[in-house]
């Protein structure tokens, strides 16, 4: 049988464009010619996919996968949503893994140098796999905002990293979560640079029925891969 190799079209209306003049390096980054589409064969579209069955018991709780001395800082949270197509219909077993910043707003990365504490209890990353209704839930810290250096006084709202790994090598989705009432959005040139009509599509929810009592606030936030009210990407 051919395989199919047709893909969807990114919906520019929803998605950001490759270059945002007030983020400032995607003028360096950022295509200035036309993409040239190359059809997709079997090989992408077959595989490999990549890390599935490598998701341990604790991945998904970034409160215990990098304790050492004891529990994190922070305010504890719970990350939950549903991962779906256009239709609404749930996607499951997509990996889904996140990476973010400790509740002081750094980083373990080498090249984090801000000069916020880093805390020997919190690796900053997750990884867990959908369910059979496309559900996945992390138990983290809420996220520090931080400086960078775009532009005079400029600080990143609180935010998560999100990648989803579909069935194949190309079926890939990166993108971050927000946090509902943020006052820094409105100063952010990364989510600014999103078309208006779908940003609140990155911002999440606060849940009381998610909240555990005495331990941790609630958050949802689902991801739609495809069509109308797809999850806008991570222009990064």
């Amino acid at each position: 049988m051919k395989p199919n190799t047709e893909y969807t079209r990114r919906d520019w209306d929803s998605h950001p464009p490759y270059i945002v003049p007030d983020y400032k390096s995607t003028l360096l980054r950022g295509p200035k010619k036309p993409l040239i589409p190359i059809p997709h064969s079997l090989s992408e579209l077959t595989g490999p996919v990549f890390g599935h069955d490598k998701v341990g018991p604790l991945d998904h709780d970034l409160t215990k996968n990098g304790v050492q001395n004891g529990d994190p800082l922070g305010e504890r949270i719970i990350v939950t949503g549903r991962v779906l197509d256009e239709a609404g219909r749930p996607v499951p077993h997509t990996l889904v893994e996140l990476w973010q910043a400790n509740a002081a707003g750094r980083y373990v990365h080498r090249w984090d140098q801000h000069n916020a504490p880093l805390d020997p209890n919190f690796f900053g990353g997750g990884r867990t796999v959908t369910d059979a209704e496309g559900r996945y839930r992390f138990i983290t810290i809420k996220p520090g905002a931080y400086p960078w250096g775009n532009h005079h006084n400029a600080w990143r709202p609180n935010h998560i990293h999100f990648s989803l790994f579909g069935p194949s090598f190309v079926t890939r989705l990166v993108t971050q979560m927000y946090f509902p009432g943020d006052p820094l959005l409105e100063y952010d040139p990364i989510y600014q640079g999103i078309p208006e009509v779908s940003r609140s599509r990155l911002i999440s929810r606060f849940s009381l029925d998610v909240t555990e009592p005495m331990q941790a606030l609630g958050y949802e936030f689902d991801i739609v891969l495809r069509g109308p009210r797809a999850t806008p990407v991570d222009e990064d």
